[in-house]
């Protein structure tokens, strides 16, 4: 079975040019980083079991939100949330830090990783109520237009993430610490 790799010619608006940033030719499972968002064997056994590897950045509270929300859809554990900021995690090979936690990233089950729009079509492709727009993101021109409008976002990300975590801690019946 032949390959495809994603390659979308966009300008470099925001510094990080749209790419698949890596292709593997293997389906060999890497090492899940140890997040301690997870203890240490549940974050092996879903490193193990699960399809995808979702990189999120744990420190901003609007990604914290999304992801709870994807946790809680994804009941059949084909997902694993590594939580990039969490000083004992470690970002996926080849990507920085930095790049880890400014934008999202995906290691697919066949050893892709995948980033932006692209990552996030592969999140909901793996989550029952969100395969339809999996689908619709496959329509001509329609991932062009998602990493489009993601690169819009990415320099408000900050200010709806203080919106949300200040929204968040304010609700009454929390104590400041609800949790996704």
């Amino acid at each position: 079975m032949a390959r495809q790799s994603l390659s979308i010619a966009l300008p470099d608006a925001v510094g990080f040019p749209v790419r698949q940033i890596a292709d593997r030719t293997d389906t060999r499972r890497e090492a899940i980083p140890v997040s301690r968002s997870f203890g240490i064997e549940e974050n092996r056994v879903a490193a193990e079991t699960s399809e995808s590897a979702v990189y999120f950045d744990g420190s901003c509270a609007l990604c914290k939100a999304e992801i709870g929300y994807y946790r809680r859809e994804d009941k059949a554990g084909s997902l694993c949330f590594v939580d990039i900021s969490d000083g004992g995690a470690t970002p996926p090979h080849g990507v920085s830090r930095t790049l880890a936690m400014a934008r999202f990233h995906v290691r697919a089950k066949d050893g892709r990783l995948l980033s932006g729009a692209a990552a996030f079509v592969e999140v909901w492709s793996r989550l029952p109520g969100w395969r339809w727009a999996a689908r619709a993101a496959s329509l001509p021109g329609a991932l062009t237009i998602l990493e489009l409008a993601y690169r819009m976002f990415l320099p408000v990300r900050p200010f709806i993430s203080r919106l949300v975590g200040r929204t968040r801690r304010s609700e009454p019946g929390d104590g400041g610490t609800r949790r996704p």
